[in-house]
């Protein structure tokens, strides 16, 4: 993940690059909701992003593919480019299509986009995947070096949320999803048993949630404790 000296300790910075207005107007809402990122732009054609690049230096781009006057390839090609770099340095982007072409699949990735995301598209998807960029970049800013599982963990967490095909067995991606909401909303750490009171989940099943939100870098474990016996496990969303 790049960024610019700009960005640095100041939240995350998004630009919305998108030729529908309706959709553009969706994702702003839905950045604007979450805490620690802020819209910096909204445009509509390739020539406008650039420039707002310029102006803004955001640190993540959400990019539609199809422009008016350009590709979104090729606008992140150009920001690739050595004479952007210099003067803006990296900005990372998330390619927004409707187009399912192998080939522009490949070269997204080949440009260093973090994700490639198809419409349509539920907006938690994108939520989780910009909450996942802003925890990752997050952790980064506090690290001078890194050991190779600071690189497992930081590139886990730009992993896309685990489908219900891929989670442990037993496990589905709604409840997931509802236990992500309540830790997200809980005020500081809770126990398995008290996220168990608060979604109506048997706390054992609860527990295996909040491991699973624990090892894809959603939540973190925190050991409490007393004055005898086992520590008590606590668990936090990871903002």
């Amino acid at each position: 993940m790049g960024g610019s000296p700009a960005s640095v300790g100041s939240g995350v910075r998004v630009l919305i690059v998108d030729d529908d207005v309706r959709v553009a107007h969706n994702h702003r809402e839905l950045v604007e909701s979450l805490p620690g990122l802020t819209v910096v732009g909204v445009v509509h054609t390739g020539a406008e992003a650039l420039e707002e690049v310029r102006r803004h230096r955001p640190d993540l781009l959400l990019l539609d593919l199809f422009l008016p006057d350009r590709t979104g390839l090729s606008v992140l090609e150009e920001l690739r480019s050595p004479g952007w770099r210099r003067e803006v340095g990296v900005v990372d982007a998330v390619i927004i299509s409707a187009l399912r072409d192998v080939d522009q699949v490949r070269t997204a990735m080949a440009l260093g986009a973090l994700h490639y995301l198809i419409k349509p598209f539920p907006l938690r998807q994108l939520r989780d995947l910009v909450e996942r960029y802003a925890s990752a970049r997050k952790r980064m800013e506090a690290m001078s070096t890194v050991t190779q599982s600071d690189v497992d963990s930081l590139f886990g967490m730009l992993r896309p949320r685990a489908s219900s095909r891929s989670m442990p067995k037993g496990l589905t991606a709604t409840t997931a999803e509802r236990v992500a909401e309540a830790l997200r909303s809980a005020d500081g750490d809770v126990s398995a048993a008290e996220l168990s009171e608060s979604t109506g989940i048997a706390r054992v099943t609860a527990r295996r949630y909040l491991e699973h939100l624990c090892s894809e870098g959603r939540a973190e474990l925190t050991l409490r404790y007393g004055q005898a016996g086992r520590p008590e496990h606590r668990y936090r969303w990871v903002p």
